[in-house]
This record gives C-alpha cells, structure tokens and sequence, in this order.
C-alpha cells in the first residue's frame, strides 16, 4: 500500500514539475512573440520614418526646382520687359531722327525757295533797269566827239557809270561776246556775217549787251556771228 501511494505522490509531483515547465516555456514563448512583435514594430516606425524622410527630401527638391524655374521664369520676363523697353527707346528714338530729318529738309527747301523768290525778284529788276542802261549807252555813244567835254555829257556819263557800279555791287556782270566762241546758253545769234579778223564760229559784233546774275543769264548776248 505505502508503495502504491509513493507511487502515486511521485506521478502528481512529475505532473506538477511539468505543467511548472509547460508555464515557463509558455512565458518563455510568450516574452519571445512580444519581442519579435516589438522589433516589427520598430522596423516598421524606422521604414515608415525613412519613407517620411524620402518623401520630404522629393519635396524639398521639388520645392527647390519650383524655385529655379521661378527664378528662372523671373529673369526670362525681365529680360523680356528690357527688350520691350529697349525696343520702344529705340523706335522713338528713330521717330525723332525722321522728324529732324524731315525739319531739316523743310529748311533747307524752305531757304531755297526764299533764294529763288528773291532771285526771280532781283531779275524781274535787274531786267526792268537793263533798258536804261541800254539808252544810256546809245545816247554816250551818240555824242559827237567834240561835244563829249560838255558838262551835261560828262553829267550824264557820271550818272552811267554810277549805275553800272551799282549793278556790279549787285553781283550783276556783262557777258562778254566779242572774240569770244559762240555759246547758245550766253549768246543769242540773231545773224551771220563775214569777218578776217575772227575765224568760223566766233562772235564778231555784239549787237546788244548781256548781263549775267549771280551765275544766272538775266538777258542773252545779241551777237552775230562768223560764219
């Protein structure tokens, strides 16, 4: 009996000793999950962490292009309100210079006008006075060679004269004809005469005197010609 009941007290200690290992492999399978659960978790935050990190870099970038191209966007329109300002200078400048160009032009046509009118006016003169001249110098030419000391003569002379100086003061010059070749635009050959002094071509008799002004025929020589 005592042996039976040895036997019975040494089955419920084994059955003790081991639900006792069963309760220590069990706390210690259970300190192992949680530790594993806890390095996932962790491995986990640090993936999520280097995902935020990634993500905030791509932005930062991004940002930082964004910048770039603002700056750059910037500078481009700029560069373009330059170019436009530029532009309008130079298209008011050029304005300018054609208004100055076309003033200068109207002054300059505007004095050559007043010079013709002025010298369309001295000939009209000049051409009204020649006829004097002419009768002046037939009538000297007309008095007798003893009556040329005479004080109406020597008046009348004086009176000549001072009138050709005049004419001359006014840049107002006879042509020359006499000995001189023929020219169609100072002489006006009204006839053809037969000469052994002057060869074919040239003036030999001047039959009424030509005047020039400034450079300008105000009445032709009327000559004749050798033939």
């Amino acid at each position: 009996m005592e042996t039976k009941k040895d036997q019975m007290e040494e089955d419920i200690l084994q059955d003790t000793d081991t639900a006792e290992n069963m309760e220590e492999v069990e706390v210690t399978n259970g300190d192992d999950e949680q530790d594993a659960d806890l390095t996932e978790q962790e491995e986990t935050v640090a993936q999520d962490e280097e995902e935020a990190d990634e993500e905030q870099s791509c932005a930062d970038a991004s940002e930082a292009e964004s910048g770039q191209a603002g700056a750059k966007k910037g500078f481009f329109k700029k560069n373009k309100k330059k170019d436009k300002k530029d532009e309008k200078i130079e298209e008011l400048t050029d304005q300018v210079k054609r208004q100055m160009a076309e003033f200068d032009n109207f002054r300059k046509r505007t004095e050559k006008e007043k010079t013709q009118m002025y010298e369309i006016g001295a000939k009209s003169i000049i051409e009204k006075v020649l006829p004097v001249v002419d009768n002046f110098e037939r009538g000297l030419a007309a008095v007798p060679e003893e009556n040329k000391d005479d004080a109406f003569v020597d008046g009348m002379n004086k009176i000549y004269k001072q009138m050709m100086t005049m004419l001359e003061e006014a840049d107002v010059k006879p042509i020359e004809a006499v000995g001189k070749e023929f020219d169609p635009n100072l002489h006006n050959a009204v006839m053809q005469t037969e000469s052994e002094e002057y060869e074919s071509g040239i003036v030999a008799q001047e039959l009424q005197k030509g005047y020039t002004y400034r450079d300008s025929v105000v009445r032709h020589s009327m000559v004749a010609v050798v033939s």
